[in-house]
């Protein structure tokens, strides 16, 4: 199994979570093709409810805490209630808007 799947199993397990998104980011960075040492992490979860930031982050961190050790050089975490999330996106994230990169000559 590879890293980022672990960590999605790993965080299902644990937060029982109403949205998660695990997304390898490790081609941004300096690393060889293929490499997963940089990922963010969107979690949404009653479990984070009352919580501050830093714990969040940090029961996070104590869930991974093996893949933080050796394997996982960057770590971004998006942390949310679902009430939160509610707020912020509704039922989910926008989408970017469209930059016209597929757009057809029109004669």
């Amino acid at each position: 199994m590879n890293i980022q799947n672990n960590i999605e199993q790993k965080l299902l397990a644990h937060f029982d979570p109403a949205h998660l998104e695990v997304t390898n980011e490790s081609f941004m960075h300096n690393v060889p093709a293929g490499s997963e040492t940089h990922f963010k992490v969107v979690l949404v979860t009653p479990k984070f409810s009352g919580e501050r930031l830093i714990n969040r982050h940090r029961s996070v961190n104590a869930v991974l805490k093996e893949e933080l050790a050796d394997q996982i050089h960057a770590l971004a975490l998006h942390t949310y209630t679902d009430a939160e999330w509610q707020n912020l996106y509704g039922n989910s994230p926008n989408s970017p808007n469209c930059l016209g990169g597929m757009r057809q000559a029109v004669s």
